[in-house]
């Protein structure tokens, strides 16, 4: 055990996260190396994972990820459950759960209201959003207005990493207008993908769908994927935004409207959750195809938008 004051302040004191980055830093390891000494005693994690681990951006849970957890106590000669024990008990997942008590919860909450109605969806297509196993390495949205002010289009390209293995599924979250008709929403797969199971919420205007896989990916695969939406639903929208609860990489969205009816103004906006403040501010103008877009590179968890007014 080295005597190196802030890592053993850090096994003491805790979180998990800061823990093993000071485990990592001391032993003067490589997050590759770390992968490749697991991957010589039979466990897959992969460079994203413990990326995600070593910031806290994610926590490990699954039984698979545990074991790895214990072999790192090994590898980085550290007192047996020393990392284990900063975990503290599993949160609490699957079908028995009550909506209430998804394990993402509380952070979906400030992502994307409302969001009882949201874990009670997700909780019947098997509990957790699996998109926890993927990193959204590139998405590009196109939106269409059409003459009557609603939105008519939405298409997306997708690309995603899998940083566990057997990731098989995207899961599609869509909240529409207030008075949209969420049984007219209709969920197309347009390339490399196709859609499984469809759940609706009327009330608070929610769509959430599987969109499936070809075969299960294993740690660092990736899989492109390119989507419709139609909401027919002819319900006036002002603005689009898109949630990310975790990181992700580049986000492109591109609104287009109809020459019969176009805004007075546009603008970008960003916020780190529902209930804070926006920022990232700025005006867009029009096109002569009488469209606007946005693009960012590396996001954080929040949500980003396009925001316009009608005359």
């Amino acid at each position: 055990m080295s005597d190196d004051r802030e890592l053993r302040g850090a096994l003491s004191e805790g979180p998990f996260h800061v823990a093993l980055r000071a485990a990592v830093e001391a032993r003067g390891l490589t997050l590759d190396r770390l992968r490749q000494r697991l991957e010589e005693r039979g466990l897959r994690v992969g460079m994203t994972s413990l990326s995600y681990w070593q910031q806290g951006l994610r926590r490990p849970e699954r039984p698979e990820s545990l074991r790895a957890v214990r072999a790192l106590e090994e590898i980085l000669i550290l007192p047996p459950r020393s990392l284990m024990g900063l975990l503290g008990p599993p949160r609490p997942r699957g079908r028995g759960q009550s909506a209430g008590s998804q394990p993402d919860a509380a952070s979906r909450s400030s992502i994307m209201e409302p969001a009882r109605a949201l874990s009670t969806l997700l909780h019947e297509l098997d509990g957790v959003a699996d998109d926890r196993r993927l990193h959204i390495a590139g998405m590009y949205e196109s939106l269409q207005i059409g003459a009557d002010r609603s939105t008519t289009r939405r298409e997306t390209l997708q690309v995603v990493q899998a940083h566990e293995d057997a990731a098989d599924r995207y899961i599609m979250v869509y909240r529409g207008d207030i008075g949209c008709d969420v049984e007219r929403v209709r969920i197309r797969a347009l390339e490399d993908c196709r859609v499984g199971r469809v759940r609706r919420d009327g009330p608070t205007a929610l769509v959430v769908a599987e969109l499936l896989f070809d075969r299960a990916l294993r740690t660092g695969d990736t899989q492109v994927i390119r989507y419709e939406l139609a909401d027919p639903s002819g319900v006036e929208t002002t603005e689009y935004e898109r949630g990310f609860r975790f990181p992700a990489g580049q986000y492109m969205l591109r609104v287009s409207f109809a020459a019969a009816a176009l805004p007075v103004g546009v603008r970008r906006f960003a916020r780190h959750d529902s209930a804070a403040g926006e920022h990232d501010q700025g005006e867009l103008t029009l096109n002569a195809h009488h469209a606007v877009h946005l693009v960012t590179g590396s996001l954080q968890p929040g949500l980003i938008g396009i925001r316009w007014k009608w005359s």
